[in-house]
């Protein structure tokens, strides 16, 4: 019995797509955004970014041989989850904190749920938000021997004016692969480009939370405001990188436009009304436990189920 294969109804469909294919194409697309942010904070960066790929793919690694599971390091997810966990770390934070930050994200929100496939929230924004309640000071210090002052979006909730250039160019303080829009954007294109994502989610949220801040955050329709807002943070690194997790957004088409809405209002809330300048990674993971319930509501009904429904109540 065990030999048995359950197989869905037709029509089938075959790809040559693999999960390592799709991964590969993430880390490519990544790499922009990772040059930059080695370039913007030097040497500090790149350690911060290979501590914790190389945590995330050794704790798989020696979690599945423990327990005697199928090694899955080759389809590369692991790798995606170490850098993107890098890339939301400040640049001087401390050697551990991408080591302790890859082991959680690994077998606290992926494996010990099933691995890969069956985790219930992103794993690198997982880890961050672990390590941001865990050890705030450490994860909100951006002080380098370049950038001395707060972050744009901090300035921002300050009253104080950034130069959203800088911003859209990546000269300016924050976590590693959070400060430069164009690289991001340039890496997106990529995404979009190979099939990878496609645009329901991250731009029903930037939309929906473009919005949200033009009609709640206090400047009126100040478009430069919102540029900043916009330019600033993870916004972007987490639309297009990480609010499109396969694993962990909807699958439904309306479920996703939904998905969508609610990651801007989250955002939204947390940055005009919040205590913290950022909000996306809560944001996200937030969403990510709605997405169940999303899909409940938002499955197509099967044709006919309607009808048979009807006659089923007539004869009762």
């Amino acid at each position: 019995m065990s030999d048995l294969r359950r197989v869905s109804s037709n029509p089938h469909v075959r790809s040559k797509t693999t999960t390592s294919n799709i991964m590969m194409w993430v880390v490519i697309a990544l790499l922009p955004t990772t040059g930059f942010g080695i370039y913007n904070f030097g040497l500090n960066a790149l350690i911060i970014v290979l501590l914790s790929v190389a945590s995330c793919v050794l704790t798989e690694f020696l979690y599945e041989k423990a327990l005697k599971k199928p090694i899955t390091i080759g389809d590369f997810s692991a790798v995606v989850t170490g850098l993107l966990l890098g890339l939301n770390l400040p640049s001087t934070v401390p050697w551990w904190i991408p080591v302790l930050g890859g082991i959680f994200a690994i077998i606290m929100v992926k494996q010990i749920f099933g691995g890969l496939g069956q985790n219930f929230m992103n794993p690198a924004l997982g880890g961050r938000c672990f390590l941001v309640i865990s050890f705030p000071a450490i994860m909100t210090n951006f002080i380098t021997d370049t950038y001395t002052g707060a972050t744009p979006l901090q300035n921002l909730k300050n009253g104080v004016e950034p130069r959203v250039m800088d911003m859209i160019i990546g000269n300016t303080a924050g976590t590693i692969g959070e400060t430069s829009m164009l690289c991001i954007v340039i890496g997106a294109m990529i995404l979009f480009a190979v099939g990878v994502i496609d645009y329901v989610i991250p731009f029903t949220y930037i939309i929906t939370f473009s919005l949200f801040v033009l009609l709640f955050g206090g400047y009126g329709f100040n478009f430069y405001y919102l540029s900043a807002h916009l330019a600033g943070g993870g916004l972007m690194l987490g639309a297009f990188f990480m609010a499109t997790d396969y694993v962990t957004c909807p699958i439904t088409p309306k479920g996703r436009f939904i998905y969508g809405v609610i990651l801007g209002l989250l955002t939204g809330i947390f940055r005009i009304f919040g205590a913290n300048a950022e909000g996306v990674s809560f944001a996200i993971i937030i969403s990510n436990l709605l997405v169940p319930l999303i899909e409940k509501f938002t499955i197509p009904r099967a044709f006919g189920i309607k009808k048979i429904a009807k006659k089923e109540a007539k004869k009762a």
